[in-house]
């Protein structure tokens, strides 16, 4: 599996870690099936932009990329995004890019124009198969770069020259550096061959970004594109200030809850991102964790994993990560429900093992809570877990004495109690 990468000259925002949260969850999916999955993500670390942020503070390119890449490590991981199998930067594979170009220009496919590497389009008759649209139609709707040097109004840059001033590389067409199409598709060739299984990003890149790629030879079983992220019903810019960056997100809740937020939408439908959302999610988070934490559930070392099936299911079902959600709440509802210390064992190691498939749930709940609530050192989490979970129970069996003795200590602790259902939900109360 190939992923389209970040370009690595600012902050990630929200809209780039959707596809970092959903192509993690696909490969640990895979991961559990197949006993070979080889995932690449790319590093675009050649752009224009990062020569004009590098030209700007007078410092080498290196200097960004280093700078951005290791910022988009750090927030990624905060979101629980595990490190991909491989990480091509584009600047380790020039010379594989020059490779590829001389044999696109050999087969006819590409040719040169005023230090210009361009490929011709119409020498490609399937172009427009991936994104089902001709080639009029796709150049009607795009931002296409006009210049009078191109035989075709399609015709993409795959070689461009490069001024004194920026960075270039050597090539039998002059210094210059690659077009942002034709790194992809070099770095593919070179670490996962012509033909892969499962070729992903964002929906903006199917056109043109991955036809092209299918033009200069690219193949993939399947090609798989994320949906687009707003912000409170509006699309994301700087001119209307509402980018939100990863990093700030982090100062508002944990980076569980932002990643529990990016799935709680289906990967092809667009995700609209609003502060209810992330609170909703944190208080999922919250009632999940206080379920993990029962007290009253045995910790099995070996359970049935075939109660995982309709879990499994909704993930097999295209990555239908809100069916997927709802079934560890389900099993949260069955591990309540459960009568015997060791049924409510296996629904929790069951609870457990899903939520990992998401990348959720893989702390411990006390340190859950600590991150999540300004507590204090003397504010006891695990003791009002289990309060909680105790009240859950009684109110279930409907012992309403009992409950409502436990919910004047949980008052006596400085707690709000909040009932949904017959889970009893917890906060520190405001002072």
């Amino acid at each position: 599996m190939y992923v389209c990468g970040p370009t690595v000259y600012s902050f990630a925002h929200i809209g780039n870690a959707r596809p970092a949260v959903v192509f993690d969850v696909l490969a640990r999916v895979l991961r559990s099936r197949f006993s070979n999955v080889i995932y690449a993500r790319n590093l675009t670390d050649i752009d224009d932009k990062i020569n004009a942020a590098a030209l700007a503070q007078g410092v080498p390119i290196g200097v960004i990329t280093e700078r951005y890449t290791a910022a988009y490590h750090e927030d990624m991981a905060a979101l629980g995004v595990l490190p991909p199998t491989i990480e091509p930067k584009v600047t380790e594979h020039v010379p594989d890019i020059i490779g590829l170009i001389g044999r696109l220009i050999g087969e006819g496919h590409a040719y040169e124009a005023q230090a210009h590497i361009l490929f011709h389009v119409p020498s490609f008759k399937d172009y427009g198969a991936l994104s089902r649209r001709s080639p009029e139609d796709m150049i009607a709707g795009a931002r296409v770069e006009v210049a009078p040097f191109k035989r075709h109004p399609a015709d993409f840059v795959l070689w461009k020259p490069s001024a004194p001033d920026q960075p270039g590389w050597n090539s039998p067409w002059g210094r210059g550096r690659p077009g942002w199409h034709i790194e992809c598709s070099a770095m593919i060739e070179r670490h996962l061959g012509t033909a892969i299984d499962i070729h992903g990003g964002g929906q903006d890149l199917i056109f043109p970004h991955h036809e092209n790629e299918i033009a200069q030879g690219t193949r993939a079983r399947y090609w798989i594109h994320n949906g687009f992220v707003t912000v409170e019903g509006r699309k994301m810019s700087k001119s209307l200030g509402n980018v939100l960056l990863v990093r700030d997100l982090l100062r508002q809740a944990p980076g569980e809850a932002i990643r529990y937020a990016l799935l709680s939408a289906h990967y092809r439908q667009p995700l609209d991102w609003t502060a209810q959302r992330l609170q909703h999610a944190k208080r999922s988070l919250d009632r999940l964790y206080g379920l993990v934490s029962d007290p009253h559930a045995v910790r099995l070392v070996a359970w049935d994993p075939t109660i995982l099936a309709p879990f499994r299911a909704a993930l097999d079902d295209d990555l239908n990560t809100p069916s997927a959600l709802a079934e560890l709440f389900r099993f949260g509802h069955l591990l309540q429900q459960a009568q015997t210390p060791e049924t409510r064992g296996a629904w929790r190691a069951a609870l457990i093992e899903a939520g990992g498939m998401l990348g959720l749930l893989q702390q411990t709940p006390e340190d859950w809570f600590q991150q999540s609530s300004p507590i204090t050192d003397e504010f006891d989490v695990v003791r009002i877990e289990k309060l909680a979970a105790e009240r859950s129970r009684a109110r279930a069996a409907r012992a309403f004495d009992q409950a409502d003795r436990i919910r004047k200590q949980l008052d006596e602790l400085g707690v709000t109690v909040e009932d949904k259902g017959e889970q009893t939900q917890w906060r520190r109360a405001l002072s």
